[in-house]
């Protein structure tokens, strides 16, 4: 590691409405995947039209100062 968080994988988990990125809310920001995993079935539990996403980073950027994701898991 260089001192600047990097190599702690993070992974961030949002639901979205009819699969619209204009509808994207963050549901929580967490190191463990498996909660992540947990709280995204939960988030859209029950509710018609609602996906989830969940992205792992580093906490790398790119050259615009852009956090790199990667999404690991839909639903």
């Amino acid at each position: 590691m260089n001192g600047k968080g990097r190599g702690i994988k993070m992974y961030h988990v949002y639901t979205e409405k009819n699969h619209s990125e204009f509808s994207r809310a963050l549901v929580i920001e967490t190191t463990d995947y498996d909660l992540a995993l947990e709280k995204a079935e939960k988030a859209i539990a029950g509710k018609e039209g609602y996906n989830y996403i969940i992205e792992e980073t580093d906490g790398s950027m790119n050259s615009y100062g852009e956090l790199i994701a990667t999404v690991v898991a839909e639903g």
